[in-house]
């Protein structure tokens, strides 16, 4: 299995590149031309040598492989990126919230020194997936994303370290929610949520203002300009529900934006994919 790209960040041509992959290449037939994707991310503002940059550094990340497309360069999905860019699917656009009374997921592992960078790596992509950190070695997540638990576990050769329980709400001493805050770092994950909704057209007590010059749909309704503003919305939203497990409302805070957060990515879709997929065929001829 492909696990994801902890370190592109949102915003960058690499970011933005593997959002345009994520979202478009499946839909293709698997398959793309690298000047396509140069045009693709034209409509975003990238300069061609930055596109073929990129280009470069996802295929050297295991994502794309090399094939020509209707005898031009291009590329095709590396065999196991389905996979990971369907449950990013699942994360990105079905968020799912843990209910009061589903089961949770702890993972206890026991890593030695002279493995230490394997034992970094896990608790990268624990974090990367929303696990929050109960002490050294024991992390704990909403029991729904135990599947995701088990393939990093498969993907860097720790199964056999690793143990998984699947188990009702942990005990703690005080309430859940005070436990919860010393287990993930509520403000950041909030932060991210009031991020997004101040970038993409959205304001409000704690929301922030929303900026002068953000775009609106009414300034241009042509497949481009959806496109354009639907990839970067895709690309700022998307590290938001790794970060964000889902907690129940128990465990957050009352003035928690996520609510808010989820609604505006849903309007988004709403008014922008529909004519972003236009451009993408456009463009792809296909």
């Amino acid at each position: 299995m492909i696990l994801d790209d902890l370190d592109s960040r949102p915003g960058s041509t690499t970011s933005l590149l593997r959002t345009v992959v994520g979202l478009y290449v499946r839909d293709l037939g698997g398959t793309v031309a690298v000047s396509d994707l140069v045009e693709l991310l034209g409509s975003l503002g990238v300069e061609p040598g930055g596109a073929r940059s990129a280009v470069s550094r996802v295929k050297a990340k295991g994502l794309l492989v090399p094939e020509a497309v209707d005898g031009r360069a291009g590329y095709r999905l590396a065999s196991g990126a389905g996979r990971m860019l369907e449950q990013g699917d699942r994360r990105i656009f079905a968020y799912r919230q843990q209910g009061e009374g589903d089961p949770w997921c702890l993972v206890s592992y026991s890593l030695p020194e002279e493995r230490r960078d394997v034992r970094h790596q896990l608790r990268r992509h624990l974090a990367w997936i929303g696990a929050g950190s109960v002490a050294d070695g024991l992390w704990i997540a909403p029991g729904h994303l135990v599947d995701e638990v088990e393939e990093i576990l498969a993907a860097l050769d720790v199964r056999d370290v690793a143990t998984v329980f699947v188990a009702g709400q942990p005990r703690v001493a005080g309430t859940f929610a005070e436990a919860a805050a010393r287990w993930w770092d509520l403000d950041r994950i909030a932060a991210l949520h009031r991020g997004f909704l101040a970038r993409h057209g959205v304001s409000g007590p704690g929301q922030g203002a929303v900026p002068d010059d953000a775009p609106s749909v009414a300034e241009d309704d042509s497949p481009r300009a959806a496109f354009a503003r639907w990839v970067r919305a895709v690309d700022d939203w998307r590290p938001i529900p790794y970060a964000d497990p889902g907690l129940p409302p128990a465990a957050l805070p009352s003035d928690w934006p996520g609510a808010a957060s989820v609604a505006r990515f849903d309007d988004l879709r709403a008014d922008l994919e529909a004519g972003a997929r236009d451009h993408v065929r456009a463009v792809a001829g296909r």
